[in-house]
């Protein structure tokens, strides 16, 4: 059965994984572009944005493993949009421009479904309102025998781990302190028993990679 993944999930030394007070403007609320730093400064992320350069070293190698063997990406509605409520129209269409970075199917979780985005480059994006197990489903279902990865943000992490769902963890521990925002640990006492091995990598860049696998 094709694996659950999370890559470059990226938490604060206090557990947060976005910033309070989310807008268009500010995706990450006020934590700004500060748990992202590490990754921008990447070949691989930098390619994405079509900018050539970038780093080689620890983060790049973490970076490069976001893909592969991908086939669905799962994301909370928050990490497509600021939007709250049912949606006032249907001309948002996400952060990322006409050709979003994914290349897959997409299923954003909401409970206000809308019909599917057909994006450039192979991105289309389905909305529906389903519990991580339907959810699941339906993205194997989608992903052609590939795996399965959840994009964020912190709630649907959050929601998967809570169902033993998810297979392979990568989340990067970078050491700035947040104080206010979506915690990713709340409700996940015990979670390191259900893996069965638990690894962390300093970079130079200041971040620390933890990944638990099964």
């Amino acid at each position: 059965m094709s694996r659950v993944r999370v890559h470059n999930f990226s938490i604060s030394l206090d557990g947060f994984a976005t910033g309070e007070g989310q807008t268009e403007e500010a995706p990450f609320g006020h934590a700004g572009m500060r748990l992202h730093e590490w990754a921008f400064r990447t070949k691989t992320f930098r390619a994405m944005r079509g900018q050539s350069g970038g780093s080689t070293g620890v983060d790049e190698a973490f970076a490069q493993a976001t893909d592969p063997g991908i086939g669905v990406e799962i994301m909370g509605r928050n990490k497509f949009g600021p939007q709250r409520g049912p949606w006032p129209d249907e001309n948002w269409k996400g952060w990322w421009g006409p050709n979003p970075p994914f290349h897959t199917p997409v299923f954003v979780l909401t409970h206000h479904p809308r019909p599917s985005l057909e994006m450039e480059g192979g991105t289309t994006f389905h909305f529906i309102d389903a519990s991580p197990e339907e959810a699941l489903r339906q993205a194997r279902a989608a992903a052609g025998g590939l795996d399965v990865r959840i994009g964020g943000g912190p709630t649907v992490v959050r929601e998967f781990l809570a169902a033993d769902l998810i297979d392979h963890l990568h989340l990067v521990v970078v050491p700035i302190l947040l104080g206010r925002g979506e915690r990713l640990w709340d409700g996940m006492e015990g979670l390191e028993q259900r893996f069965t091995s638990v690894e962390s990598v300093s970079s130079p860049s200041g971040v620390t990679h933890v990944t638990f696998q099964r």
